[in-house]
This record gives structure tokens, C-alpha cells and sequence, in this order.
């Protein structure tokens, strides 16, 4: 398989074709329930789980009730800086559980504090109530430094896919809203157009993992109607001004249909005067960061966003 002289990894080969021998279906031939339980063997192919010093499970308060959010402590004392991670799923998949290795995965990259919150999904709470609970959590971290032992000048915000979106909505709300600030944003393989038209959508809208029609089966649970995608909290690309936002690490794969959103805001965010490092793969598929287990390449993309990251921590 190749595009534009590339050839797809030969890893994501096998898992491909080893999905297709099994029969697995898209998800947008799947009922909620199912394409939950679906999402569940995502983490037969994370990995071994790292070891990490300390994990412990909390709520914190949300707009619509408490949100459960697991706190992941990498050795050694003193305050730690922290980064606030959003799992992906389409905003209706996904949990704490299924993003638990990864989560280790860059407490140790890292070496930081990762907190990973499990927000409201659709279709039963539709948008905004993902933003608006990520956005809480963030802030509650940054109110509850002493408490959770980490600095509250060095706190990062993360997320895969959906998560991606929620990570880049809460670094503009956090401006947007008055704090907390926020030192770095790790966008991997983000949605971040609900309505754009992009080539990567048609050039890899079938065959590799993430396709068109499950992402439109996505944003048809997520979003309340059209007027949705218009909204930055729905669309950060869509955002007016996007200056002041802290600067961005954006990680993108050659054969997922959100590459070339994802390389917009990239673009967007260096016009706007944000230090916006995109680091393409080209040769991956949509997921790859939770594919630890079945893909080699997957490593050195944590360690080469986590340089990043470690650079804006100051460690």
C-alpha cells in the first residue's frame, strides 16, 4: 500500500489485514454498546503496562456532576509537573481503562504526573459536555496542586483523535477563559475541522483503521446538528484568533484521514505566532500511539514528542 511514493508501515500491514481476516466491522455499522465493547481490544495490542510509582483513582467536580479521573505519579519527590490527558473515541468511545497503558507510557517519557480524565461521551451527553468537563478537570488540577503534589506553573494538556480535539479546545478556553496557563499542547493525529473537506479523507477513507464513515458516525452522535461545527469548541480550527495559545506539539500519520487537518492547525498556530512543532509519520495509520504492542514505530514518536514536552517543563 502506498501514497504518494510512501509505503505504508509494514506492521500496520499485518494488524490490517489481520482485522479484515477477522471480520471486524467499521464502527459505523455498529451500535453504541457494540462499538464500546469493540474499542476494548484496542488494548490487546498497547503493550505490556509500564510500571509508574503511584496510581490512584478520584472525582473531581464537573459541570453536570462528578468526572472520575486516574492520577498516574512518576518516581521521585517534590512537586512534579503534570500533564492532562484526554482519551480518543470519537467523543462516544474509549475510557480511562482503555487509555491506561499509554497513560503510563508518558508518565515515563515524561517523567511527570499524567491525569487522565474520563469526560461525559455521546450520544448520551452531546457537545459541549465533553469540552466543558475536560476543561474542569484542567482547572481543578491547577486549583489542587499541593494536594496531587505537582506544580501548578507546569501543567500540559494531551489527547488522541478526539482527545486531541478536547486537548487544543482546552488550551483555547484556557485563554479564552482567564487560566489556568497551560505550558504545552500535545495534539495526536487531532480532529480539529467537524465540516472540512480534506484530501486525506478521501485518500484514506477506507482500508486503514479510521474511515469516513466512522468519523461521520462519530460527529453524528457528538454534535447537537449542524450549526455545532461552526463552534471552535467543536472546530478549533475554526477559531478566529488562535494567538496566545501555548505552544503546540502536533503529531500526524500519513494514512489517517485527520492528517491534513491536523497539518492546517499546525499552520494555523504558526501564523498565529504559536511555536507549533509538527512531527509527521508517514508511514502510520490513525491509532498508532495506542498500538504500542504491534508497532515498532510507535516508540519513537513518544520519545520525540516527549522531548518536547520535557523541554516545556523545564526537565
Amino acid at each position: 500500500m502506498t501514497l504518494d511514493a510512501q509505503t505504508l508501515d509494514a506492521q500496520a500491514q499485518t494488524l490490517l489485514a489481520a482485522m479484515e481476516a477477522q471480520g471486524m466491522k467499521d464502527f459505523s455499522e455498529m451500535e453504541v454498546a457494540e462499538a464500546r465493547e469493540a474499542a476494548l481490544a484496542f488494548i490487546g495490542l498497547e503493550g505490556e503496562p509500564e510500571d509508574v510509582a503511584s496510581v490512584s483513582d478520584a472525582t473531581v467536580p464537573g459541570p453536570a456532576g462528578d468526572i472520575p479521573v486516574r492520577v498516574y505519579r512518576a518516581p521521585g519527590d517534590g512537586p512534579q509537573p503534570v500533564l492532562v490527558y484526554f482519551h480518543g473515541g470519537g467523543w462516544v468511545i474509549g475510557d480511562i481503562e482503555v487509555a491506561d497503558k499509554p497513560c503510563r507510557s508518558l508518565v515515563n517519557t515524561l517523567g511527570a504526573t499524567v491525569v487522565s480524565v474520563g469526560y461525559r461521551k455521546a450520544p448520551e451527553d452531546t457537545f459541549p459536555a465533553a469540552p466543558e468537563d475536560c476543561y474542569a478537570a484542567t482547572v481543578w488540577v491547577a486549583d489542587n496542586a499541593a494536594t496531587l503534589g505537582i506544580d501548578p506553573a507546569r501543567i500540559a494538556v494531551a489527547g488522541d483523535s478526539a482527545g486531541g480535539n478536547l486537548a487544543a479546545v482546552v488550551a483555547q478556553l484556557a485563554v479564552k477563559r482567564g487560566g489556568p496557563t497551560l505550558v504545552h499542547q500535545l495534539l495526536i493525529y487531532p480532529a480539529v475541522d467537524a465540516g472540512g473537506e480534506y484530501a486525506s479523507r478521501v485518500e484514506n477513507g477506507e482500508g486503514y483503521l479510521l474511515t469516513k464513515s466512522a468519523m461521520d458516525w462519530f460527529y453524528a452522535h457528538y454534535l447537537r446538528g449542524p450549526a455545532d461545527i461552526e463552534d471552535p469548541m467543536a472546530s478549533p480550527l475554526r477559531a478566529a484568533d488562535l494567538s496566545g495559545l501555548a505552544p503546540a506539539t502536533v503529531i500526524t500519520g500519513g494514512f489517517d484521514p485527520l492528517r491534513d487537518e491536523g497539518a492546517a492547525y499546525a499552520r494555523a498556530l504558526t501564523a498565529a505566532g504559536v511555536p507549533a512543532d509538527h512531527q509527521h509519520n508517514p508511514t502510520m495509520i490513525h491509532g498508532f500511539w495506542w498500538m504500542m504492542g504491534a508497532l515498532e514505530h510507535t516508540r519513537s514518536s513518544y520519545d520525540q514528542a516527549g522531548a518536547n514536552v520535557r523541554s516545556a517543563f523545564g526537565i
